[in-house]
């Protein structure tokens, strides 16, 4: 009776732990599409300035640090590009300012919990999740980049409004 109760036992377990996940294979691409970008939006919501920084594509990185480079050059500040990249490396100085800032015009709830997510194209290394809050009727189309094997958001690639 102890090796029948134990196999059902066992056959229960596996059949528990494949259906949760525990027995899955990585991640397939789009997961992991899904995931970065999901991921950036928790670290603004939690304000993990850090982990954003992280998130981004190089495009990305490099329109922020130039538009502060810019501002603060307006306003009489010497900011070096490398002292200010380490900075929002860091999460602190004008990297903690710059964020707040964004956060106080933009809630990651909006997208997080408010919004409905549908996988776009991907190939070729880009990625694109059409985003749709509950009270539009056009989605936000995010636009991902993989960069040395990895997915990247491209935040200013989908939200700058274009320069012509």
């Amino acid at each position: 009776m102890t090796k029948i109760a134990a196999t059902i036992l066992f056959a229960f377990l596996a059949i528990h732990l494949s259906v949760s996940g525990y027995c899955q294979k990585p991640g397939d691409e789009q997961d992991q599409i899904l995931v970065a970008a999901e991921s950036i939006f928790k670290a603004m919501k939690s304000r993990d300035y850090q982990k954003i920084w992280t998130l981004l594509t190089d495009a990305s990185r490099k329109i922020i640090l130039d538009d502060v480079i810019k501002e603060e050059s307006k306003r009489g500040g010497q900011y070096s590009r490398e002292a200010l990249n380490d900075d929002f490396k860091t999460g602190s100085g004008l990297a903690k300012i710059y964020w707040s800032s964004y956060l106080t015009v933009f809630n990651p709830d909006i997208v997080l919990e408010q919004s409905k997510w549908q996988m776009g194209k991907v190939g070729g290394g880009k990625a694109v999740i059409m985003i749709t809050h509950h009270k539009s009727d056009k989605p936000a189309e995010l636009q991902l980049f993989k960069e040395n094997g990895v997915w990247k958001v491209g935040m200013e690639e989908t939200f700058r409004p274009s320069r012509r």
